[in-house]
């Protein structure tokens, strides 16, 4: 029984991961309004991002951003954008997924600038 959870679990992931990889295909999608674009490059970046904004360390604000931030955000994103829209970048995302995940690393130069800023900042206040 253990195995069959785990295979589900991540099977989920896997499946939030390709969710994931779609919304950053829609927000490149003409066909979609430009505040659905920049709410869902952020969310895909951000998902995508091996660095989180709050690191993983931190007793459950770490897991806080993984367990309600992203799927919160992909929930929102997911009504602006066009069903039909949304269903074709799913098709193109499961098959590049199968071919391999496809890595990106820009959202992880955007987390560490906004860490890097924030630290900055927080040191020039003292």
């Amino acid at each position: 029984m253990a195995s069959r959870k785990g295979k589900r679990w991540t099977q989920r992931a896997r499946e939030l991961s390709a969710d994931s990889y779609a919304l950053y295909l829609a927000a490149r999608d003409p066909r979609v309004p430009w505040y659905a674009k920049l709410l869902a490059g952020a969310v895909a970046v951000y998902a995508v991002s091996p660095i989180d904004l709050i690191p993983d360390f931190i007793p459950v604000l770490g897991l806080l951003d993984d367990l309600v931030i992203v799927p919160l955000g992909i929930t929102l994103v997911l009504k602006m954008i066009p069903s039909e829209v949304m269903n074709e970048h799913r098709q193109t995302a499961r098959a590049r997924f199968s071919q391999g995940i496809p890595r990106r690393w820009v959202g992880a130069v955007i987390i560490i600038f906004i860490w890097v800023l924030l630290l900055w900042l927080v040191g020039r206040s003292f």
